[in-house]
């Protein structure tokens, strides 16, 4: 067990292994396991969360979170070693994961929020209420708090008296010039 390990020295780390073993109970999205498999390693992970949407099913074996079954699931990438290329692996996570996809995923997921349709403050509630008996009460009270701390923000500063940065589009080739000097930058990392 190696504890923090720098973040100028997390490449070194990971790719003298061949596999990587991520037992989260909770997670949304696992940088850690992008981080991996973009060293080539196979991920060994806990079904939970946002972890089974994260990275292709031949690059990841999932497990429930118990021990016996991350065992299992251990045995079970080994077995898959012989079959796995880090050199093709990290290819491919370039190509799953660049800037510029992930800005367009991301504009697709606020566009269709964008046009869910308006709950108002009861409607939510009743929602968040139902998540759980501790959970929704939680939730609620967060939510009830935000909503006060917004309405507050209104009277401060109206909606009508905020500035709208205006529309713009970048020339095709500022565009590209900004988006190589973003990828010179990571590479430098």
């Amino acid at each position: 067990m190696l504890g923090s390990v720098p973040h100028a020295h997390v490449r070194s780390v990971l790719i003298s292994g061949h596999i990587f073993l991520n037992s989260s109970l909770t997670e949304a999205f696992c940088i850690a396991i992008l981080e991996a498999a973009s060293c080539g390693l196979l991920t060994v992970s806990t079904r939970v969360g946002g972890v089974p949407e994260v990275l292709p099913e031949d690059m990841i074996v999932l497990a429930e979170p118990d021990p016996s079954d991350m065992v299992r699931a251990t045995g079970k990438a080994i077995s898959l070693l012989p079959n796995i290329d880090p050199q093709q692996m990290h290819n491919r996570m370039k190509k799953l994961y660049n800037w510029h996809d992930v800005a367009k995923r991301t504009e697709i997921v606020y566009d269709r929020a964008l046009k869910c349709p308006d709950q108002n403050l009861l409607e939510r509630l009743s929602r968040y209420l139902s998540c759980g008996s501790w959970a929704g009460k939680i939730f609620c009270f967060v939510m009830i708090i935000d909503f006060l701390l917004w309405r507050l923000l209104q009277l401060w500063q109206p909606t009508e008296e905020i500035e709208e940065v205006p529309e713009f589009t970048l020339p095709h080739h500022q565009d590209e010039e900004i988006i190589s000097n973003f990828n010179k930058d990571q590479s430098l990392r």
